[in-house]
């Protein structure tokens, strides 16, 4: 690779960085921080998928008050009473979800399930479709994996409602903290190749 070609690069590095490669450590603990948290929830799915269910019904109380709030400002809106009554039933499903988190879990588990199954079928179907083409077998694999990884959740319904949101964030908090790990390790790949800007 000629001179030209590296310090072309080290300013892509640059402008995709920014200040990132200078705190790229920063970034590394953020991400054995995110893993640590996702490590200790596949311990405690239940108490996490608990949290994690009784945070979605906060979240939609808090929202559906604010709505309410807002409804009362917009005077002579025609679609007022439809605005008021979305902000009436964000209100009632989230205390319905803090009053009885478990079943909430179990119905949200079970939406679940069906989301993963359709995912997977629509992977199946872009495969098909894209059968004449290199790789294609990898689309493919991947939906038959979603969708019986989806007809397994409601096959342990109820269950798995009981695990199986926990288990997604903390799954998700492990994957969120490698890619993390990884943007500082190219953080500081980029450091190292501009020791100028260092």
């Amino acid at each position: 690779m000629s001179a030209a070609n590296e310090t072309e690069m080290g300013s892509d590095r640059a402008v995709v960085f920014g200040d990132a490669k200078k705190n790229w450590q920063w970034l590394l603990i953020l991400g054995v921080i995110f893993i640590t948290l996702g490590a200790v929830g596949l311990g405690r799915a239940f108490a996490l998928t608990l949290a994690s269910v009784l945070f979605f019904g906060v979240l939609l109380l808090i929202g559906g008050g604010i709505q309410l709030f807002e409804s009362f400002k917009c005077k002579g809106w025609k679609s007022i009473l439809f605005h008021v009554l979305i902000a009436i039933l964000y209100i009632l499903v989230g205390i319905e979800i803090i009053v009885r988190p478990m079943m909430a879990s179990a119905v949200l588990t079970l939406l679940l399930a069906g989301g993963i199954v359709l995912v997977g079928i629509v992977r199946i179907v872009i495969a098909i479709q894209i059968r004449n083409r290199k790789n294609w077998g990898w689309p493919l694999l991947s939906g038959f994996i979603s969708v019986l990884l989806g007809l397994i959740i409601a096959v342990k319904w109820p269950v798995s409602g009981l695990f199986v949101i926990g288990l997604f964030v903390a799954i998700e908090l492990i994957m969120h903290g490698w890619s993390y790990i990884f943007i500082a390790l190219a953080a500081k790949s980029a450091l190292e190749t501009s020791p100028a800007e260092a």
